[in-house]
């Protein structure tokens, strides 16, 4: 589709509405999305200036109401949510709606589905394209039964007029299709919502829980060939040599390849190639990084946490008042590990390059990312290559980062097939790019009442561009430890960039998975050395009228201050992340003989303004705080002789399903727009759980994850 016709009215690009109409195909509204927000990480390569329409909604003649959708599906619920607030100002039939994944095109802007920012960032231009089109059919029916509009009003797909007569929207596509669209059509006001805000069953329920729905591993095509690759156990090491006759007389074995990232071994099936595999003989040109394991990376650290950082946030005097503070806590190192991102569906992507194209199916989280690395790749342009999104099995940030697609798209082009390229559990675990690791020196002073004076915070830790400058603050490391939502007059953050040469990446929920736990720990530790109720001490402090109400909530529904069983103890926590304010109160007993922590219960407050579904929403949280607690008890990515030891879920493990405890879920009543919901669960789950833990044993929980032996009684 070319530029004329994707504009036949002629209106600048950047309006906000355009028509595309053919006679008796439907009605066809374009519309802008906006950009998302700083957690896109591949902000600083998109080309803003050539934004595009990128989605679509179509109306059929029948009634069929189909939305296009950029984004992508990952199990977080937004091929719903986005069709719901286009459906919510068409006044649609929510049963005849239908939503469409959009193939990469440059049409719908930014792609990349992350930083919780699908429904926020596209709550408005959805909206005026849903309003939009309903103006334009009741302008339609007015037309139609030769009555004034103001005597016609929409309801469930249909147009009435006050006369009894009605017309269904597939009746009137024809005469809407002609008509121009109103550039400032009115929304609805939220008090009329009839569908947002109603638990609602997904559009995309019907293909998963019958098997139908096609993810990246399921994709097939004629021809397709099956590959895995040999990767080298140490970050930055390069292949020496290569030993394959025995590979060669393998079973199915098609092809071996070296490509960029090691040894591809091409056969029929998965299992013939991953047999193979294994009689590869490789040697490996073993980089510097074999010297690392975690304890040299942490005792560097230590060192570096003396030396000075770049400054994040610096407002009053902190350091000089801590030095004649007479009530303080002093130097109380925090520590978190590396994380992987572990989705269940691991990498995979499908990858038929050509002479004159290039074909790709994928489950990632950056189409449009994808497209251009194969323009990269392959030297063809951008039109010739073709990029479909399948549904995600989990991204969690994994997929926002392409190095299996471009697997996939270097063996194709060396083997002239489709292939498949498949990693396993073990590729993703020891070849990820991981979560940071930090270590981190905080200190804080109070006054003669018990409120905080001062606060530093220096963290030393890994970027996640491994590229930047040491001397700028990388906004992703300090995120949630600069932007402290209470009142402290003396603060000083600051961030020594340590890069040891371990892969990093975005991690669901980005700096605030680990800041969270960081600053909300220590405030907790404040709030004893203050005396004070940690609930109390917290809100007395908060400057943020969202997180407020989320803490006011959260204490009401959890019961704070009201007796618990025998053994059993609260934490709180509240954080701030992709503008939702969300307060958590966990449960937890501890086994002093065995040193296990049992968590029964974590209640939730989110104020993320309107909920669009509250039945996905919900379940972002419930999938946040057990994310989060899985950080507390069972996860850690650690390195000995440059090699990562962990290598599938028996040792890299997540909360199982009888061990999560029952989690509830609140919103805070609100007309806002609708902030994140994908994220923020997480971060506040692990501190509350930490300070439950600390009500229960006295013992401070410092770093991640606790190993039950330090629990134990002594």
């Amino acid at each position: 589709m070319n530029a004329k016709e994707l504009n036949p009215t002629g209106v600048s690009r950047r309006t906000v509405l355009k028509v595309l109409s053919a006679a008796g195909a439907g009605l066809v509204l374009g519309f802008h999305l906006l950009p998302d927000d700083k957690h896109q990480i591949f902000a600083e390569t998109s080309d803003q200036s050539s934004f595009e329409p990128n989605a679509w909604l179509r109306i059929e003649q029948d009634g069929t109401i189909t939305v296009t959708i950029g984004k992508v599906e990952m199990g977080q619920g937004v091929h719903t949510a986005l069709p719901m607030i286009v459906a919510e100002e068409l006044d649609a039939d929510w049963t005849k709606v239908r939503v469409q994944q959009a193939d990469a095109h440059e049409k719908y802007g930014r792609m990349g589905t992350g930083g919780s920012a699908s429904v926020r960032t596209n709550w408005e231009t959805l909206r005026k394209a849903g309003a939009a089109a309903r103006e334009m059919l009741l302008a339609a029916a007015a037309k139609a039964m030769k009555v004034p509009e103001r005597e016609c009003r929409t309801e469930q797909g249909f147009v009435l007029h006050t006369s009894g007569k009605k017309m269904s929207y597939g009746e009137l596509v024809p005469i809407a299709a002609t008509l121009a669209p109103p550039q400032n059509p009115t929304l609805k006001s939220p008090t009329d919502f009839k569908l947002i805000g109603k638990p609602t069953r997904r559009l995309d329920h019907q293909e998963k829980i019958t098997g139908k729905a096609i993810f990246g591993i399921d994709v097939k095509v004629p021809n397709m060939l099956v590959a895995v690759v040999v990767r080298p156990p140490v970050f930055g090491s390069k292949v020496k040599s290569v030993d394959d006759k025995l590979a060669r007389q393998a079973a199915g074995v098609k092809h071996i390849v070296q490509i960029s990232s090691g040894v591809a071994v091409v056969a029929d099936g998965y299992w013939n190639a991953m047999q193979a595999r294994e009689k590869l003989k490789i040697k490996w040109e073993e980089s510097s990084f074999a010297k690392q394991s975690s304890e040299t990376i942490r005792k560097e650290r230590e060192q570096l946490a003396k030396t000075a950082g770049a400054v994040a946030k610096s407002v009053g005097d902190a350091k000089a008042i801590l030095e004649r503070a007479t009530k303080r806590l002093v130097n109380v190192v925090y520590e978190v590990p590396y994380l992987a991102h572990t989705p269940m569906e691991p990498p995979a992507a499908v990858a038929s390059v050509e002479s004159h194209r290039c074909e790709i199916w994928a489950s990632t989280q950056v189409p449009d990312r994808v497209q251009s690395l194969a323009a990269e790749l392959t030297g063809l342009p951008k039109e010739k290559i073709i990029v479909h999104t399948t549904f995600l099995g989990g991204g969690f940030g994994r997929k926002l980062y392409p190095d299996y697609v471009a697997d996939a798209i270097e063996i194709s082009n060396a083997i002239k097939a489709p292939v498949k390229v498949i990693w396993s559990r073990e590729d993703d675990i020891q070849h990820d790019l991981y979560r940071p690791s930090t270590y981190n020196v905080l200190s804080a002073a109070l006054d003669d009442k018990g409120e905080i004076l001062a606060w530093t915070h220096k963290i030393v830790g890994d970027a996640l561009n491994a590229t930047h400058p040491k001397d700028k603050v990388e906004s992703a490391a300090v995120e949630g430890a600069q932007n402290l939502p209470y009142r402290i007059p003396n603060l000083h953050v600051e961030w020594v960039m340590h890069n040891p040469g371990v892969p990093t990446g975005a991690w669901r929920s980005v700096g605030s998975s680990q800041n969270a736990f960081i600053t909300e720990c220590f405030i907790d530790e404040l709030a004893y050395l203050a005396g004070k109720d940690p609930l109390e001490f917290r809100h007395s402090l908060l400057e943020n009228r969202r997180l407020k109400r989320a803490l006011e909530l959260v204490a009401e529904k959890s019961g704070w201050g009201k007796p618990l069983p025998e053994g059993v103890f609260r934490g709180i926590a509240c954080h701030e992340s992709f503008r939702s304010a969300v307060a958590e109160v966990a449960e937890v007993s501890v086994d002093r003989k065995t040193g296990h922590v049992k968590v029964h219960r974590v209640v939730v407050a989110i104020d993320c303004g309107l909920v669009v579904n509250p039945l996905s929403a919900a379940a972002q949280m419930e999938g946040g705080v057990i994310d989060g607690l899985s950080c507390v008890f069972k996860r850690a990515i650690t390195i000995k002789n440059g090699r990562v030891e962990q290598a599938n879920f028996n040792d890299y493990d997540s909360m199982r399903i009888d061990e999560a405890p029952k989690v509830e879920v609140h919103f805070v009543p609100s007309t806002e727009a609708p902030t994140g919901t994908g994220e923020p669960g997480l971060p506040p789950a692990i501190p509350a759980v930490c300070n439950a833990i600390f009500a229960a044993t006295g013992k401070r929980i410092r770093k991640l994850p606790i190993a039950p032996s330090e629990l134990r009684a002594p």
